[in-house]
């Protein structure tokens, strides 16, 4: 019977240790991100966030002010703090009047660019492929410029100074801003796969901008 219980307090102590509730069994340093203590809790965090961020952005317009909310969020909850449903909506209340000026500022970019692309393609215009590769690098770089951008958005900062810290995080971490096109490579093409795949693609684009700045190595 007390071999029982003693298993019992254990198994209860270790819980007690991954959940972050008690005290831990060894010393050890303190994690990175408290909050991710479990792989799957953490994936079912990012859907979650994949959904608000969708819903938030259908506007289009809008998708600044989604994207960085869903960041905080996600940023919150790895760091074990308070990030309850509501709070997103606060920060998309906080973060929507300047982020519709860069999400209409990002469409119309955005709209040039597809349309010198698809002249390009259509052979109107001299010299079209290279026409073609600038519009897409063009492309790629401005949705590495909003995911820093939104990254970089605090209420008290607000998206003027989030927007001119851009340039200054790419020249800081070229790496990082390589990663950050890939990601936005992957949200693209697995939205033109299949266009559901937009809510879980931008779950992990806001994971990606949280974790790419304190990846390990740099």
């Amino acid at each position: 019977m007390a071999e029982i219980t003693t298993k019992r307090a254990y198994r209860a102590a270790r819980r007690a240790d991954a959940s972050g509730s008690g005290p831990t069994l060894e010393e050890r340093p303190p994690a990175r991100y408290p909050g991710a203590t479990g792989a799957f809790a953490l994936f079912g965090e990012v859907l979650l966030v994949g959904v608000l961020v969708t819903v938030a952005g259908l506007a289009v317009i809008t998708l600044p002010a989604a994207l960085a909310a869903g960041i905080r969020h996600l940023r919150r909850y790895l760091n074990a703090e308070a990030s309850h449903a509501r709070t997103f909506w606060q920060d998309f209340r906080r973060a929507l009047p300047g982020g519709i000026v860069v999400g209409v500022a990002g469409v119309v970019i955005a709209a040039v660019l597809v349309l010198d692309i698809g002249l390009a393609n259509s052979g109107a215009l001299p010299g079209g492929a290279a026409v073609s590769v600038i519009g897409w690098a063009g492309l790629v770089a401005g949705a590495v410029a909003l995911l820093a951008a939104a990254g970089s958005w605090a209420p008290d900062l607000g998206w003027r100074a989030a927007v001119r810290s851009v340039p200054a995080s790419v020249t800081a971490d070229p790496r990082g801003a390589f990663y950050l096109a890939a990601t936005a490579a992957f949200v693209g093409i697995a939205t033109w796969m299949l266009v559901p795949m937009i809510i879980p693609a931008l779950g992990c684009a806001a994971l990606a901008v949280v974790a790419i700045p304190t990846r390990r190595g740099r």
